[in-house]
């Protein structure tokens, strides 16, 4: 078994791959963190669509994608910007993303977690964007499912200032009927989130970011950071009221952060959780015992992985988290919505097949290899 991988500057390499994937299955609960995967959409290949068209997913694929991690003991957070939310997935796709999910994990026992957002509309007033919230809200609630409160692109474009922020905030953490979670995604995951609480200097970022969760900390079960920012996020996680966990959403330093020190630790949301999912569960598994030696030799070897995804563009990650699944055999084909599968280039997916490949990730490595064969020779690539 070798395949000719092609590099940056063109240039063809031959490659060994893996005979045996890393042996992964199922294990006891996971108890000393809480922690979530935020999952991809598969898209539906056949459907005559247009990158600008409504998204068509393949429900199917989708829910079961689901039902894995699931069966590993992760948490699904579910329409996030892993799904393509206001990357090809508009607000119907989304809703209805949301309650089949929300009805798929009450059916199996799997914990869900659904994003809400303002993507309804493209702008307005402070007060229409609390509407919009409001709506996707109630949604989520009613679904059974628990409440991320994303960052809104229509309220960074709306605020005047942090009295914004606080006043829709705060409104929508009164409304909620159980503790949600609150996420502060980066300008690197969204360019139109830059300036996000009122401010581009992040210290008086953050304090207005407190400041809305010291006016209802019992409304908030804790807060996901996707900073890429470790130290920041280690700072802000010590000055949390009692009570309200911080979740890493950062998919350069997750192992450490989860790990944690002796003033405390992160849970973790992660997009790098999806192809991650058995292995991280694993590893998750391990630190249960007590044994962060053992959690770090299996994790820190993923973080080349990750930010190789997750390099700038980082919001175009989601191309490789999906490239990933469809080698893992996850789903058939290479298609995302949007037609999002060209957003990353042929050297880069040869990188991250290579990287994964290493990891043992691939259920079946023959299967790997020969899906990336027939994706090389799409491109002109000869074995």
């Amino acid at each position: 078994m070798t395949i000719r991988l092609p590099g940056v500057g063109g240039e063809l390499r031959t490659y060994v791959p893996r005979t045996e994937p890393l042996a992964l299955t199922a294990g006891a609960p996971i108890t000393s963190r809480t922690v979530f995967s935020a999952a991809h959409v598969v898209a539906d290949p056949y459907a005559d669509t247009t990158p600008d068209s409504p998204a068509a997913v393949d429900w199917d694929a989708t829910l079961a994608f689901r039902r894995h991690l699931w069966s590993h003991g992760l948490g699904v957070a579910e329409a996030m910007d892993t799904a393509q939310r206001g990357m090809g997935l508009d607000w119907a796709g989304a809703a209805e993303l949301i309650r089949r999910s929300a009805a798929e994990a009450k059916a199996v026992g799997g914990r869900i977690a659904c994003g809400v957002g303002t993507d309804q509309i493209a702008g307005g007033t402070p007060a229409e964007v609390r509407a919009a919230y409001e709506e996707q809200l109630a949604l989520v609630e009613e679904s059974g499912a628990q409440a991320i409160l994303m960052a809104s692109r229509a309220l960074a474009a709306a605020a005047s200032g942090p009295e914004d922020y606080l006043e829709v905030y705060g409104h929508l953490l009164r409304q909620a009927t159980e503790p949600v979670i609150l996420h502060w995604l980066g300008p690197m995951f969204d360019p139109a989130l830059a300036g996000y609480w009122g401010s581009s200097d992040l210290d008086a970022a953050t304090a207005t970011f407190l400041e809305v969760i010291a006016a209802d900390p019992d409304k908030v079960d804790g807060i996901k950071i996707s900073l890429l920012d470790a130290q920041r996020e280690v700072e802000l996680r010590r000055r949390l009221p009692q009570g309200v966990r911080c979740y890493t959403g950062d998919d350069f330093n997750y192992p450490e952060l989860i790990a944690g020190d002796e003033k405390g630790f992160s849970h973790a949301l992660l997009g790098i959780f999806d192809p991650l999912g058995p292995l991280a569960a694993q590893a998750v598994r391990v630190l249960d015992t007590g044994d962060v030696k053992g959690f770090r030799e299996l994790l820190d070897p993923t973080v080349d992985l990750s930010r190789h995804l997750f390099r700038p563009p980082t919001r175009f990650y989601k191309t490789g988290v999906v490239f990933l699944a469809w080698l893992a055999g996850h789903q058939d084909h290479f298609t995302m919505v949007g037609g999002l599968q060209s957003a990353r280039s042929l050297p880069h997916v040869a990188k991250a097949y290579e990287l994964a490949d290493g990891l043992g990730l691939f259920p079946k490595p023959e299967l790997a290899e020969a899906r990336m064969k027939t994706l090389l020779s799409l491109y002109g690539v000869d074995q």
